[in-house]
């Protein structure tokens, strides 16, 4: 590149974006990075993915984690105003921030599925419900959302520009028009197709579905379809606050930059700062995904509650175990009195404060919905 071109490609000024996402992009690192290590830890040491619920959960976090670990890089960026890191970093940076969005779209997704099945067709497709298959399933979707960041990371690349007579490497911006016009935009069509309108349409149908069979089951409303509501209605917001915005200004300003749609400059700077503000909306759903788990999932919000008192989730009986030895007492008691002796390892005693747990809880193979 001569020298007359270089001097002519000055930088545009968006220091007050910048500001924004480093404000942004640092609360995010440290919410995200201490919910979603907890929710991991807890996903797998302690309900150990008995569940297929907690299989969808736990591949949600890793993808939510995948980005939080990435964001360091981003707040230094926004910081000093330079990417100093490489273009390998600069596009893996740019993928990761993809494979999250469109990877918690599917398994959202996927949680909505379970439960529509579970609920509107329990006994048509209760093969669907099994854990391998579960597992199966998400095998497909990193599958899916891996190729798909393959093109995303062969875009962002690396650009230059010129800043107080200096280079100034840039990264995540000042894509040109051409290159929205041959790649960027076919590749947003195709993401906002396979990542983010098949999955809303899912979510919305399977979520009124499930409402309308939870309504005809009677006025009074028991305390699994309570938590099944409560996860559904929790799904429609990270749609409706993270994902909608995000890609309806993305879908928007790539027709714009595409030549698309015919627009003034006036107007292409609102829609690229709407833009920078729904990234970060977007990019926020590592931090409210983990309400799902807390608010909808009985298993990791009792571990979560009970770990400080030495008790544990036993996710194979859906129940809270306590290192008592009331266990004992009682089977010297009734070893006395010549009562019928029952192995000790089948008797799980109640914590206090928790009902007693249903029959079902108690059979051998696992329950496959046992923490919802």
């Amino acid at each position: 590149m001569s020298t007359t071109n270089v001097t002519q490609n000055f930088c545009k000024d968006h220091s007050a974006s910048h500001r924004l996402h480093l404000v942004g992009y640092s609360l995010i690192f440290t919410a995200g990075l201490l919910l979603n290590v907890a929710a991991l830890w807890i996903f797998l040491y302690y309900l150990k993915l008995k569940s297929v619920v907690s299989t969808y959960m736990m591949n949600l976090a890793a993808s939510d984690l995948l980005f939080t670990i990435s964001l360091p890089f981003r707040i230094y960026y926004y910081s000093i105003g330079e990417w100093p890191f490489g273009i390998i970093l600069c596009q893996i940076s740019g993928s990761v921030f993809q494979i999250n969005m469109y990877g918690s779209c599917l398994f959202l997704m996927c949680i909505n599925l379970d439960r529509f099945f579970a609920i509107v067709y329990p006994l048509r497709w209760r093969h669907f419900r099994r854990p391998k298959v579960a597992r199966l399933l998400c095998c497909v979707v990193w599958v899916l959302i891996l190729m798909g960041s393959v093109p995303v990371a062969g875009v962002h690349k690396t650009t230059s520009c010129v800043k107080d007579n200096q280079n100034i490497t840039l990264c995540f911006e000042s894509f040109s028009d051409g290159l929205w016009q041959k790649k960027l935009f076919p590749l947003v069509i195709l993401a906002e197709i396979l990542g983010f309108l098949l999955p809303l349409t899912s979510v919305s149908y399977c979520s009124v579905r499930i409402f309308q069979k939870l309504c005809k089951a009677g006025a009074t409303q028991s305390l699994r379809q309570q938590k099944t509501i409560r996860m559904l209605v929790v799904n429609l917001v990270i749609f409706i606050i993270c994902f909608v915005p995000y890609n309806i200004i993305l879908a928007t300003y790539g027709m714009i930059k595409a030549n698309v749609i015919t627009t003034g400059p006036t107007t292409r700077d609102s829609v690229r700062k709407a833009l920078v503000v729904t990234v970060l909306l977007a990019s926020m759903n590592c931090t409210l995904d983990p309400l799902i788990y807390y608010f909808n999932t009985e298993g990791f919000r009792n571990t979560l509650k009970k770990l400080r008192k030495g008790q544990a989730w036993d996710s194979e009986t859906g129940t809270l175990q306590t290192r008592i030895t009331k266990e004992k007492n009682y089977q010297a008691a009734h070893a006395k009195a010549g009562a019928r002796q029952f192995p000790i390892q089948n008797w799980i005693l109640p914590c206090e404060g928790l009902p007693f747990a249903s029959p079902k809880m108690f059979l051998n193979s696992p329950i496959e919905d046992s923490e919802i």
